[in-house]
């Protein structure tokens, strides 16, 4: 193995920049020469690759997002459109790319690898939603920005004696609702997995109302079409003046916490171990407090572990 590139795909989020450089650095360490792919798949389509000696990664060590940039990219589903991305590589002699993402971005390394480009893909979302890896680079920052600003949110709105319901991220999985809720003492917490309507949240909040001053109740994104309406509702049922918060991009932003830096480094220097030895179409994750490696295709088909028993206990411990 003499060359590798790097790629960010999909939704940014912090902690890839300390993979691409942990990628950089323990490559040039085995004597493989880096690349850096600009705008994810979109880039590396139109031969948008650049020598990564040219930039200093460590500047990017504490710098959320990603400094390679990252693009959305249906066009590469087409096979001509893989062909022509996996021969701008051809033309630069580089044998292997890491792709940093989620589960799209898994799929577009898999069809690489199909190709014959030997291919690692390393978990990078705030979801939190790929199962072959207990946590995905940016879950742990979104987690903590979550929870510092749910945290501001109670202080006003205790002073005003009011609810809150906030929505965050997920993707269809429910663990930065679930997990934040528990961290913040949130009185109720809803998943695609622990569904409420608007009636059952008031109700709640009204009974909960009689013994605490403020509730946050905290929704995963896509259930719940108008938040304003939904607060409205609420605040109708339960008679306390209610308010729709949604954190949006906020998420996705920040420092990246220790935690994050630390398994992005792990796991990336597991992959340019991994290509030395000429593996490929792998998916590395942390499992069980060891960095390991799946097929892509398995991983892509792992079950999501149910979690609609501790939202129900969550909720039961935060109403008490």
């Amino acid at each position: 193995m003499k060359k590798i590139a790097i790629l960010t795909s999909g939704g940014d989020a912090p902690g890839m920049n300390n993979a691409v450089r942990t990628i950089v650095k323990h490559a040039q360490a085995k004597g493989i020469e880096a690349f850096l792919v600009f705008e994810g798949y979109k880039g590396l389509t139109n031969g948008n690759i650049k020598p990564a000696i040219d930039f200093n990664v460590d500047d990017y060590i504490s710098q959320g997002g990603t400094f390679i940039y990252s693009a959305r990219y249906p066009e590469f589903k087409n096979e001509s459109v893989r062909k022509k991305a996996k021969a701008q590589l051809d033309k630069l002699g580089i044998e292997a790319l890491v792709v940093i993402g989620g589960d799209g971005s898994y799929h577009g390394a898999q069809l690489l690898h199909e190709l014959g480009l030997k291919t690692m893909a390393l978990p990078g979302t705030i979801d939190n939603d790929i199962t072959s890896s207990d946590f995905t680079i940016g879950y742990d920052t979104a987690l903590n920005t979550i929870v510092d600003s749910i945290s501001k949110i109670r202080d006003t709105m205790e002073s005003h004696n009011r609810a809150a319901i906030v929505e965050v991220m997920g993707h269809g999985c429910g663990d930065l609702a679930l997990f934040s809720a528990l961290a913040t003492g949130a009185e109720i917490v809803v998943t695609n997995e622990n569904k409420m309507t608007a009636k059952e949240i008031g109700a709640i909040v009204k009974e909960v109302s009689k013994k605490k001053r403020s509730i946050i109740v905290i929704v995963s994104e896509h259930i719940f079409k108008d938040l304003d309406a939904l607060a409205k509702e609420v605040e109708k049922i339960s008679g306390k003046v209610t308010r729709g918060i949604c954190l949006a991009h906020t998420q996705r932003g920040g420092v990246p916490t220790a935690f994050e830096r630390i398994n992005a480094s792990l796991m990336a220097m597991h992959a340019v171990d991994l290509l030395a030895e000429d593996k490929s179409g792998l998916a590395i994750g942390i499992l069980d407090g060891q960095v390991k490696a799946t097929p892509i295709l398995k991983a892509l088909a792992l079950p999501r572990t149910n979690r609609k028993e501790m939202a129900k206990a969550i909720n039961k411990l935060n109403q008490a």
